[in-house]
């Protein structure tokens, strides 16, 4: 899909590959580990694994099944990454004379409870752009100061799509019943490659009319969107870049319960301050969906599928946001913590205005 960017600036010419030498992630975990407790809780660094590559590592050194290893997220392949795991107490020993390729055990501790997918709070990210000029260097170091300020629209990445980016098409073929799938877990991701597709056009779309609003006068867009003009000034007085409707369902942010928007004064001041964010809809199944203006557009990319739906946030607020520019290397280097489920990648494609894979 041809993405529609938050950003005003034009777009920025540098040079970014995932690598594990300019790509690295580190997992900041939910909540602090009790150390005791049945389970062995280990700090992983990877570098050109998969998660699940990994995994499979660790329990074919260890003969047990893959299942029975506990992890809070995937992480990048083409990365240095360090993430926790857990493994059942039992096999501490056996890790003694751990010595595998490309993994290394960083530091261990003990808990109670089995990992699981979602168990963590975010992630730290280091990222290393190259072949970049002081004019370029500039523009990012804007770039970064507004995202640090404002926050950043939470597409997937294209990572979410396969290979190829066109896990979707066949996604909504399952979702459908026009297709069948026999491994459940395949089948999932490719659903879900579809609902986040569908998630993604609807948040470009939201982005085209949030610069509209803001670069023409109320009566244009009227007649441009076919949108009421009253709504239209609401938009126009929100200082926010992402420009609330009527019948936007809300969150509490970063977590919390779900709410509609109804142009309330306070909840525009609690925007502004990150206290909440917007949602866009994984279409399916027992989830809530707007209402009103905001439900109107919502409607173009839901489907009804069989699949459980869901809200994600569109909206989510990078910190610890930091850029430094290396003149005589030409790089350019940033640091900066996402929530988790959000992607690196695509605030790398919001600074650079375009398509980076």
């Amino acid at each position: 899909m041809d993405r529609f960017y938050s950003l005003a600036h034009s777009s920025i010419d540098f040079h970014f590959k995932q690598t594990p030498r300019d790509f690295v992630v580190e997992e900041i975990p939910l909540y602090e580990f009790s150390g005791e407790g049945e389970h062995l809780i280990l700090f992983v660094r990877k570098k050109g694994l998969s998660t699940s590559e990994m995994i499979g590592q660790f329990a074919r050194y260890l003969g047990i099944k893959n299942r029975d290893i506990g992890y809070a997220g995937l992480k990048d392949k083409h990365a240095m990454t360090k993430q926790y795991i857990s493994i059942h107490k039992q096999h501490e020993e056996a890790l003694e004379n751990f010595n595998l390729e490309n993994i290394k055990i960083i530091s261990k501790t003990y808990h109670n409870n089995k990992l699981k997918i979602g168990h963590l709070k975010g992630n730290r990210f280091y990222i290393k752009l190259k072949k970049v000029n002081p004019t370029s260097a500039a523009k990012i170091d804007e770039a970064l100061k507004k995202i640090g300020q404002d926050g950043m629209p939470n597409f997937f990445g294209y990572q979410r799509f396969g290979n190829d980016g066109d896990n979707h098409i066949l996604g909504e073929k399952l979702a459908k019943g026009e297709a069948r799938e026999r491994n459940p877990r395949v089948r999932t991701l490719l659903v879900n490659a579809y609902q986040s597709h569908l998630f993604n056009l609807w948040l470009s779309r939201r982005l085209e009319i949030n610069s509209l609003v803001s670069s023409f006068e109320a009566s244009e867009i009227e007649t441009l969107l076919n949108m009421p003009n009253n709504e239209v000034k609401k938009m126009k007085a929100q200082k926010h870049p992402f420009k609330l409707m009527d019948g936007d369902v809300m969150e509490h942010y970063p977590y919390g319960k779900l709410f509609e928007f109804t142009s309330d004064e306070n909840d525009l001041l609690r925007f502004n301050e990150h206290d909440i964010s917007v949602t866009g809809l994984l279409c399916g199944k027992k989830v809530k969906t707007s209402s009103g203006l905001a439900g109107e557009i919502e409607k173009n990319f839901n489907d009804d599928i069989n699949e459980d739906g869901a809200r994600r946030f569109a909206w989510v607020y990078p910190t610890e946001v930091e850029g430094r520019f290396n003149p005589i290397e030409a790089q350019y280097e940033m640091n900066f913590t996402l929530p988790k489920g959000c992607y690196a990648t695509v605030l790398i494609e919001e600074i650079a205005k375009r398509k980076i894979n």
